[in-house]
């Protein structure tokens, strides 16, 4: 990975054209999946650019690399979402794309390369993915499915609004372990393999359970921003102690 930005962004872009070219020729791809694909490699592209411009990032480390993979499985997961055929692939491609996501964190720590960047990187490629199979389940399950993919940009729209919540969040591995099992579930109840009410009730279950991790979030990041003086105790007047 020592390649300027711009080379591993380009050979990114390379990478998702060959990949829908690949599906294409095996499961096949509509237009309107191919054009899917290609906006979303093309946009992923230029948002990427600007975040590393911005950050002052010159160049992807083995963690952002494989991040960046992971941004073009997605791409052919939204290729067939959008087309709406070969689940089995879409699944095969969802589920290699979220094991990757155990390994570049564990890259970034190992390699001592960790960042806000890279962070907001993996952080962003987990949330396209989780809003894709989120309406991919919902043609099955109900629209009510696609609260779970937009959770996430519902919280960061409301951050516009109120100041406080884009405030830092402590490390919290039960925050890590609901957003993990987001996309497992997700893949599992896009598989079909599932029946309906089964599939309902653990969709459901995961949905509540993100719902209380960033509920939780929001009530630590509100306590947080809270004046001092707010937050301590009124002293007791002698009337009172007495």
């Amino acid at each position: 990975m020592g390649e300027p930005v711009r080379y591993q962004v380009a050979g990114a872009l390379v990478a998702q054209t060959a990949l829908l070219s690949v599906l294409a020729a095996t499961v096949g791809l509509g237009l309107w999946a191919w054009s899917a694909g290609i906006a979303h490699a093309v946009v992923g592209a230029v948002l990427l650019l600007w975040s590393a411009r911005r950050s002052g990032r010159r160049r992807l480390g083995v963690a952002d690399g494989i991040t960046l993979t992971r941004a073009v499985l997605g791409g052919g997961v939204l290729a067939l979402a959008v087309d709406g055929g070969a689940v089995w692939t879409l699944v095969a491609l969802a589920a290699v794309a979220l094991a990757l996501d155990l390994v570049d964190g564990a890259a970034a720590r190992r390699s001592g390369t960790e960042s806000g960047f890279g962070a907001a990187f993996d952080m962003e490629t987990d949330a396209l993915l989780i809003l894709v199979l989120s309406a991919f389940v919902a043609l099955t399950l109900g629209p009510w499915v696609l609260v779970i993919g937009l959770m996430r940009y519902a919280f960061g729209a409301a951050a516009w609004l109120a100041p406080w919540l884009r405030g830092p969040l402590p490390p919290s591995r039960a925050r890590k372990a609901v957003a993990a099992v987001q996309g497992a579930v997700l893949v599992v109840a896009a598989a079909e393999v599932l029946s309906a009410v089964v599939a309902t009730v653990l969709v459901a279950s995961a949905l509540a359970a993100l719902a209380w991790s960033f509920g939780r979030d929001v009530l630590g990041l509100w306590s947080a921003a809270r004046p001092r003086a707010a937050r301590a105790p009124r002293p007791v007047s002698a009337s009172a102690r007495t």
